[in-house]
């Protein structure tokens, strides 16, 4: 019998290898079947489905490391950050397309310590709400930056007064989200870029997840505060394209209010035999395909598109969190201000309900304090059949199967 961990001694056929594939796939998470609220936005879309493969297969072995060896490639690019810019309020060639929100937040962190060393800072560190996505905490463990925590308020907002005090000679960055990811909420922007402003300091605003929809949502009428580059005081912005862009990971983008600040997080290298090396971002070798599929995409769904999308999302929203509401005690943590909620039960075990929904197809991350749910317009025709399953659960659940809350895993554990 042959070690599945060792190269095979021969190869196999491509027919043999897809039948693996397939075999071993009906484990894997079904996005497409309107159950899953997470890792995957389903827009429920055929004709960008089909664009999405044709654009991968076309740009399958382009390398993106030379731009210039690729100009198609260059302009799209360019143009993606000049969409995104124009949608944030930010400025055209002040930006670069990253390989998802953690890269993004990494510059940023990256760029705001940079700065903070030409003040002389030499143990940086960032205030971010406990709310704020753990890539920051990421980013400073990779760049040396110690990343504090501060509680957020009784709303589940970030608290000014707090990150105020803890403001010191060596804090380079205050962090907002819009919103996070737990509750869906956004922090108060405008007082945290004011914040950071009167003490000379960066502001970077987590749009990682609400960036390509927010201001469609402000467009269907929908009440939110101001949270973009538009704001005065805010220095940089990450928003991902393949979260409620649609287009397919890995694909996002970091703003900048200056493009000085962006130049600060260019590497470049000529000091060996090989030539220059320079690179916009942390990685060298770039995939082609999520950067020809993110401009694919919106090209194909242009502002209406997205608009639509929006609304079909928003309804879907409504109309789950009205049900959820309806069934027992369950409630909301706190009233998101997105398509993303954690509910929970004062009564029930919501592990056990969660378990429940398991059992029943349903994919629902589990937090600290609930169930998440991250609505896309994939779950739009699934919005009754979630509610009575939902209701069945509250009402008939044994005990919990002490399902951890956790957002992702490592490979090897």
């Amino acid at each position: 019998m042959s070690d599945p961990t060792a190269i095979p001694a021969t190869g196999r056929p491509v027919d043999d290898i897809m039948a693996e594939i397939d075999a071993e796939r009906s484990d894997d998470l079904d996005w497409r079947g309107g159950k899953a609220f997470s890792l995957v936005y389903n827009a429920a879309d055929p004709e960008l489905d089909r664009l999405h493969h044709a654009v991968a297969g076309e740009y399958l072995h382009d390398n993106a490391l030379n731009p210039f060896a690729y100009p198609t490639l260059l302009r799209m690019e360019r143009e993606l950050v000049s969409m995104a810019a124009g949608l944030l309020g930010g400025r055209p060639r002040a930006g670069a397309l990253t390989s998802g929100g953690t890269e993004s937040i990494f510059c940023a962190v990256q760029t705001a310590r940079d700065v903070g060393r030409d003040r002389g800072v030499t143990a940086p560190n960032v205030l971010v709400p406990a709310t704020a996505h753990p890539a920051f905490s990421k980013a400073g463990h990779y760049l040396g930056v110690d990343v504090r925590r501060i509680e957020v308020g009784s709303d589940g907002r970030a608290d000014l007064g707090a990150t105020a005090e803890a403001i010191d000679d060596d804090t380079v960055l205050l962090v907002g989200s819009a919103p996070c990811y737990p509750y869906g909420l956004i922090d108060p922007i405008t007082d945290l870029a004011a914040l950071a402003a009167d003490n000379d300091r960066f502001c970077h605003v987590d749009a990682c997840l609400g960036g390509w929809l927010l201001p469609f949502w402000e467009e269907l009428g929908e009440p939110v505060p101001a949270w973009n580059l538009a704001v005065p005081g805010v220095t940089s912005l990450s928003a991902d394209i393949h979260k409620y862009g649609y287009t397919y990971k890995g694909a996002s983008v970091i703003l900048y209010a200056d493009r000085d600040v962006l130049e600060r997080q260019h590497f470049i290298f000529d000091d060996w035999p090989g030539g220059l090396y320079a690179s916009a971002t942390t990685a060298g070798t770039r995939p082609a395909p999520p950067i020809a599929g993110a401009w694919a995409t919106l090209q194909h769904l242009g502002h209406d598109g997205l608009l639509d999308k929006a609304r079909v999302v928003r309804d879907a929203t409504r109309a789950m969190l009205d049900g959820i509401a309806a069934i027992g005690d369950l409630h909301t943590v706190h009233e998101p201000e997105m398509s993303v909620a954690c509910f929970t039960s004062a009564t029930r075990s919501i592990g056990a309900i969660g378990d429940v929904m398991d059992d029943r197809g349903w994919h629902l991350d589990r937090q600290q304090e609930g169930l998440h749910l991250m609505v896309s317009p994939g779950h739009a025709a699934h919005v009754d059949q979630f509610l009575t399953d939902l209701a069945a659960a509250f009402d008939n659940h044994g005990e919990a199967r002490d399902s951890m809350a956790a957002y992702s895993g490592t490979a090897d554990g």
